[in-house]
């Protein structure tokens, strides 16, 4: 599970980098700053539209894979496996640990319900 948490977590970290340069790459509309990284000439390799709609793209692919990854590390990073009974089964139950701490087994054992009068049980109060 480390190894899958660490290899998102260098996916995640490559994608934010590759968003950021592209974005920095991009010229916004009426900036032509873009042009000074060879996306304003026509004779390029992509052409005069071409390399927009590259990096537009492309951006839009790391984006998401961004989002995928921040996703899976949050679903990982909550995910907490349920603890095992081991191979017995079930261990002692709290309401044997007293007895085994040293109270005699024949000792009479009250409970709560027949402790209360039957004037304080729930429900007495409603008409019927």
């Amino acid at each position: 599970m480390l190894y899958l948490k660490t290899l998102i977590i260098v996916v995640q970290l490559l994608s934010a980098l590759g968003v950021i340069g592209l974005v920095l790459l991009q010229h916004g509309k009426g900036a032509d700053m873009g042009a000074a990284f060879g996306s304003g000439a026509s004779g390029s390799l992509f052409g005069a539209t071409g390399s927009a709609n590259f990096l537009s793209r492309t951006t839009a692919v790391l984006a998401a894979i961004f989002f995928i990854t921040t996703l899976a590390l949050t679903y990982l990073g909550s995910y907490k496996p349920q603890t095992s009974a081991g191979v017995l089964g079930a261990g002692p139950t709290s309401a044997s640990a007293p007895a085994a701490a040293g109270k005699s087994a024949s000792a009479p054992v009250s409970t709560p319900a027949a402790a209360a009068p039957a004037s304080s049980a729930p429900g007495s109060d409603v008409p019927k």
